[in-house]
């Protein structure tokens, strides 16, 4: 509620009061008559309880203790990208276990350095949030540290970026020793450069016993401990890459050939190395259910066997700390003979997701790597349209959850690692992975 009042010769003369309405009412407010002050006969705190009360009933998940969020896309590219990008940011949402409440798009003309966005637009978000019951603002582009200050001054909500809740999932997957290491290490580069200005109790001498030197702040503390972490995990990284490296070189030794699936996030490579290879690696219809690389043995007719790995799913823009940081996971691609490139042809965005992971091979320098295209989940759409997707990218159709449509896809991987011609067929190597 806001309540103005006026003066008349210095007294108080007219009062004028607007309150929100429950959410789903025809209007957002209720703008009241102006009245005397005198007039006034309202019980303040009895009207704004039952007000509140009203608005917990009509919300939506009131007693879900969940993030409840308002998705923010502000760009200058074009607004059919923008609603592409933001089919994403919710199904990131979706993974991060956040309630999705609304979600705003806006085309800029330019870009607002201090909101990203109008402050008009911004207040009538803060409406909105305040109206439906928001704990959370999750914008679509990466924000300065200085816009991530200033939105969450003038909005009084959490803000964070789309980087950010990457990094939120990935801290929420990550199981094994190299992935929590490596999601530590993509958190604190991210987190680095926004440790300023975190209010008076930050610029504090810290003086004393057990100081760092003298007239060192809390700031800088805080800032040189998390450089010393950084430099730690790099340590450890190396050492758990070089652990890598020499089962890597164990298996070169023995001459087993690497397979490995790599794909966009959500295409179904955890599915597929489980149906492979009997195993039970953990799966879940969300985007970045397995951060955690697994080896699986995938055995062929005249005891041939190839060692197949499941690798973290390729996103668009995929933060640069990130890379960075599972470049040592990235890197046992190197070392594989084949990759497998996943796709899901249910996906209406599947091109884009070809060309990000095209992309993102380029950076790692493995674009000219051997690789097979492989179309997954051709069960979910018509099967006519599946067939002339596959014909025009001269690519394989299966189906992960389908033993059965694998025939194609083996006898692919024989030919390129063996550089055999129609071996066995189809039939036969789909009926040797029972065995």
């Amino acid at each position: 509620m806001i309540v103005a009042l006026t003066l008349k010769e210095n007294l108080p003369d007219k009062v004028y009061m607007a309150h929100l309405l429950p959410y789903g009412s025809k209007t957002r407010y209720e703008i009241l008559e102006p009245m005397n002050i005198h007039q006034i006969d309202l019980n303040f705190q009895s009207f704004i309880l039952n007000l509140e009360d009203e608005m917990d009933r009509a919300r939506l998940y009131v007693q879900d203790k969940r993030d409840k969020a308002i998705l923010i896309s502000a760009s200058t590219k074009p607004k059919y990208e923008l609603e592409e990008s933001m089919e994403e940011l919710k199904e990131l949402a979706r993974s991060a276990d956040v309630i999705v409440l609304d979600t705003v798009i806006q085309k800029l003309k330019e870009i607002n350095p201090k909101y990203l966005m109008g402050e008009g637009k911004l207040r009538e978000i803060i409406i909105n949030a305040l109206d439906k019951g928001a704990t959370i603002l999750i914008f679509d582009q990466d924000l300065t540290p200085s816009q991530v200050k200033e939105i969450s001054e003038l909005t009084e909500l959490k803000v964070i970026d789309r980087s950010q809740l990457i990094l939120d999932i990935f801290a929420k997957r990550a199981h094994s020793r190299d992935g929590k290491i490596q999601v530590e290490l993509a958190q604190l580069k991210y987190r680095l450069p926004r440790l300023v200005g975190k209010g008076t109790a930050m610029s504090r001498l810290t003086g004393g016993i057990g100081g760092r030197g003298p007239g060192e702040t809390k700031l800088e503390i805080d800032r040189r401990r998390v450089k010393e972490r950084i430099g730690l995990l790099e340590r450890e990284l190396k050492i758990l890459s070089e652990a890598r490296r020499q089962r890597k070189q164990r298996r070169v030794e023995r001459g087993i050939p690497i397979v490995s699936i790599i794909g966009y996030t959500n295409a179904g490579k955890s599915t597929l190395l489980n149906n492979l290879t009997n195993s039970n690696v953990f799966v879940e219809e969300r985007m970045f259910a397995t951060l955690d690389t697994s080896s699986r043995r995938l055995r062929f007719p005249r005891e041939r066997e190839v060692i197949i790995t499941d690798t973290v799913g390729f996103i668009r823009d995929l933060p640069k700390d990130l890379v960075s940081a599972f470049k040592s996971t990235l890197e046992e691609l190197e070392d594989a003979d084949l990759l497998i490139h996943l796709v899901d042809i249910s996906n209406p965005r599947f091109e884009q997701h070809i060309e990000s992971v095209e992309e993102i091979l380029k950076e790692l320098n493995l674009h000219e790597k051997p690789r097979i295209l492989v179309f997954n989940k051709i069960d979910r759409i018509d099967p006519e349209v599946a067939q002339n997707i596959i014909k025009r990218y001269n690519a394989i159709g299966i189906s992960a959850l389908k033993r059965e449509t694998f025939g194609p896809l083996l006898e692919e991987i024989e030919r390129h690692i063996w550089h055999v011609q129609k071996e066995h067929n189809a039939e036969e190597l789909v009926e040797h992975l029972s065995v």
